[in-house]
This record gives C-alpha cells, structure tokens and sequence, in this order.
C-alpha cells in the first residue's frame, strides 16, 4: 500500500512553512568602492560601516575591560591620530625660546598696544548700500570689541575712510562686506604710525562664516561694559605670530577681572573662531585628597556673538588695491597641496 497523501498546508488555511537555510552574511573587511553598480556598492558600503562600527565598540569594551582588570598598571590612554598632531611640519614655525623673534615682536607695530601704552580705538563701516541684517552684527560687535564706533559708508571710498580715520585718532579700521544679508568679509586696516615707523598697516582680509548673533547662542548671556581679557590660542607660525597681534591689538591690554568676561580667538586648521564667554569659579563635590577641601571648578557661560574667520590676503600699509604690496596671499591650487598642510 502507498502511503497516506497529508494535505498541503494551504489547504487546511494554513500557511506554507518555508525551511529553506538562511544564508550566512559574510563580514565585509574591504572598502567596496571598487564595486560598479551604484545600488549594490551603497548597500554594501552601509554594511561595511556597521562592521567597522560594531568592531570599534567591542575593542573599546576589550580595552575597558583590560584597564579594570590591570588597574594602576593599565597602559596610557591612546592619542587618536588628527590633523592637527600629524600636520607638515612648517618651517617658519616658532619656538618658545626663540629670542630673535621675541625682539623682533617688541618693535613692531603692535608693541605700543601689547604694552598697554596705546588704547585701540575702532571705526567699522559697511560696504556701500548695505541691508538692514548688518547693523544687528554691528551691535554685536559692538558689544565685544571696547571703543568700537560705526560711521555710515556713504558714497566714501576704502581710502578715503583711512584718511577720515586716521585724522580723528583712530587706530583701526573694520569694513564689513556681506551677501545674501550675511557677512561674509572683513578687512581690518591699521591706521596708527608709530614712532620709526615710515607708514601704518598692515591691512588684512578675512573670510567670514558661521555668523551667529548673540540672540541665537543657546542659553546666552549678556556682556557688560567692562574690558574682557585675551585668549589667543594656536598660532604657532610667524604668520601666525602677525595675524594673533594684529587681532590682539583690537583689544585694550588692562583687562578688567571683576567683569569675568574672555575673548578668544582660536586657530584651528588655519580657521580663527572668535567666541565671547564669561566665566565663574565655585565649589564642586569632589573632595581633594591633599587639603580635604572642595575642588574649584569652573563654568562658562557664552555671550556672542559666534563666528569664524579665515586670513585670505595681508597687505603692507593701509588698504591700497592697486599699488600695495602683499605680505601674504592664499593661494589655493599652489598652497594647499595636501589636507596637514596650515599656515598660521
């Protein structure tokens, strides 16, 4: 006798039971850039991303795990490998211990204000016809640069503005240009002669982005009146040297403790970000084992504005498009040849 025929499962409303062998997914180890449809090469590449994501994890738990079990024998915590660390190294690089340098920042134009025997005292201006959005950055700046005034541009040109300037004392010059009701430019001018001196500048110009007014910084303060204290941070070239003075002398050099305020300019990548914070010592929770006293402990609070500066071009004298002469000019195609290559 045959053997008894069973019914297929679709028959009694059930549904099909397919035991087919699920297929093992293979570990992909291999960037694959190499593979032509654009489809299958994204669907593979997000799975080599999740491979190389999950492996990063669980070396991070082996090596948590290793430092627990070794304790105070536990190896250092490993430098991760950045631009910064490992950028070309630049010969015009300074040194801490470099005397000649040293002398030669005690005689150059920014001396007097470094010293604080001059006082900066700065005119900005607009580009001609400007929009309405400009004037609330002004007020910004206002708020972080001391002794900053605005003069309306009117139909005057850049030179004749120098000379207006310089008449009247004034010691530097801030021309804001702008697109799309942003700025996006600034060209600082130094307009003061200093004794021995045969002319001002120098004149430089900065790309502006990341413009972000104090209104918009999250959980801002507001600045008072009192003169902030300077961060210049990562200027490590002699370029770097000039460009860190030639912002350094916008601010007056006899800080005033009791406001709490700081202003920085730091250099990273050849970008300056310029930020604006004040800041407050107090007691922490932590117990230091040494006085059996409360640990200090610092926190900031930012006050803007935020943005972001990039040198573009230095110019000896004051500003002079077609007869001055360029102490530096970025050139893209010749200058940045590879990404670990900075200049300031």
């Amino acid at each position: 006798m045959g053997k008894k025929k069973t019914a297929d499962p679709s028959l009694k409303g059930k549904k099909p039971v397919h035991k087919a062998p699920s297929a093992v997914t293979k570990k992909i180890t291999q960037n694959p850039g190499k593979i032509g449809n654009k489809l299958k090469r994204s669907e593979m590449y997000g799975k080599y991303l999740m491979e190389k994501k999950k492996k990063k994890s669980e070396m991070r738990r082996q090596r948590i795990k290793e430092a627990e079990a070794l304790g105070e024998e536990a190896p250092d915590k490993q430098k991760p490998r950045t631009l910064e660390n490992t950028r070309e190294v630049e010969a015009t690089m300074v040194r801490p211990d470099d005397d000649e340098i040293a002398a030669d920042e005690m005689e150059d134009e920014f001396a007097p204000y470094f010293a604080d025997e001059v006082r900066p005292k700065i005119v900005v201006t607009t580009r001609p016809r400007p929009s309405q959005q400009i004037f609330y950055f002004i007020a910004d700046l206002q708020r972080f640069f001391p002794q900053l005034h605005f003069y309306p541009r009117k139909h005057y040109s850049v030179k004749e503005i120098c000379t207006f300037a310089a008449n009247r004392d004034f010691t530097h010059l801030m021309v804001l240009s702008e697109k799309d009701k942003v700025c996006n430019g600034m060209t600082i001018s130094h307009l003061r002669i200093n004794e021995g001196q045969v002319s001002a500048g120098p004149t430089a110009f900065f790309k502006v982005s990341n413009v972000i007014p104090s209104t918009d910084v999250p959980n801002h303060g507001s600045a008072t009146s009192h003169i902030p204290e300077m961060n210049l941070n990562g200027f490590g070239t002699r370029l770097g040297h000039r460009v860190g003075r030639f912002l350094g002398s916008l601010f007056p050099h006899n800080a005033q403790f009791q406001g709490r305020q700081v202003a920085t300019f730091h250099n990273q990548r050849d970008y300056i970000f310029v930020r604006h914070h004040r800041y407050i010592f107090e007691e922490g929770k932590d117990i230091n084992k040494e006085t059996n006293k409360p640990k200090t402990k610092a926190r900031l609070q930012e006050l803007g504005p935020r943005f972001t500066l990039k040198l573009r071009w230095m110019q000896e004298g004051t500003f002079d498009t077609h007869f001055g002469e360029y102490e530096w000019i970025h050139k893209r195609k010749e200058m940045d040849t590879t990404r670990r290559k900075f200049h300031l």
